[in-house]
């Protein structure tokens, strides 16, 4: 699988077992990783040694491939494999014809440098395999690979001055989105018409911060579906 046409000197393509993530997870999470994951391959590695490209915070970026035996969200288990190892991943979730980008910004735990903490994930919707969408721009920075590939993702119609800038705005959208999800929730629960009628309106005033946010609309087919 070469989702982003990268050189040759990036190979990994080595297998990763299921169960050496088993002293991280709980019985659970062991069970969704063997009934939803089907297998993961650490495809490549991009690094100083293999691209030529150093970062400042970013010491590697690896790429992996996991292959699912059903279309499910395993949001889950890319957490716990993201905790796990330390450096910075790109995640390629795979199924049938299918394919999902996922990726996080994280940092180094204070405490233990074997374990990261993420900040904030980006993730695309599902896509064909054969339409390259996203790219992995292979320059400045192993920083700017990972960064790049956000902007990407969340694909705003606006300009940010950095990528703490782009995360605190997608915390805001998502937020919002979250709101007015649970709004029509409440409204379609709710018996009483009255009570309905007031849920209703805040809903439609929450609606109205399109106007202000006109980027919801970027990619979001999803947010007005639930309109």
């Amino acid at each position: 699988m070469s989702y982003f046409n990268l050189p040759i000197s990036t190979n990994v393509n080595r297998f990763i077992p299921k169960n050496a993530f088993d002293a991280f997870t709980n019985a659970k999470q062991k069970k969704k990783f063997t009934d939803v994951i089907d297998k993961i391959t650490w495809l490549s590695k991009l690094s100083k040694e293999t691209i030529n490209v150093v970062g400042k915070e970013i010491i590697e970026i690896q790429i992996i491939e996991i292959r699912l035996k059903e279309q499910l969200d395993v949001k889950e288990l890319l957490d716990i494999i993201d905790k796990v190892i330390p450096y910075q991943i790109i995640f390629l979730l795979v199924y049938k014809d299918l394919i999902k980008i996922s990726t996080s910004i994280k940092h180094i735990h204070a405490l233990n440098n074997d374990t990261a903490v993420i900040d904030w994930p980006f993730s695309t919707i599902w896509l064909k395999k054969n339409k390259s969408e996203y790219q992995c721009n292979l320059k400045i920075s192993l920083d700017f690979i990972i960064e790049d590939l956000c902007f990407q993702i969340a694909a705003y119609d606006k300009k940010f001055a950095n990528i703490t800038a782009l995360i605190n705005f997608d915390k805001e959208v998502k937020c919002i989105k979250s709101l007015i999800v649970k709004l029509k929730n409440d409204v379609e629960a709710e018996k009483q018409f009255n009570k309905k009628v007031v849920i209703t309106q805040i809903q439609g005033q929450f609606y109205t911060l399109h106007n202000f946010y006109p980027q919801f609309l970027i990619k979001s087919s999803f947010f007005l579906n639930t309109l």
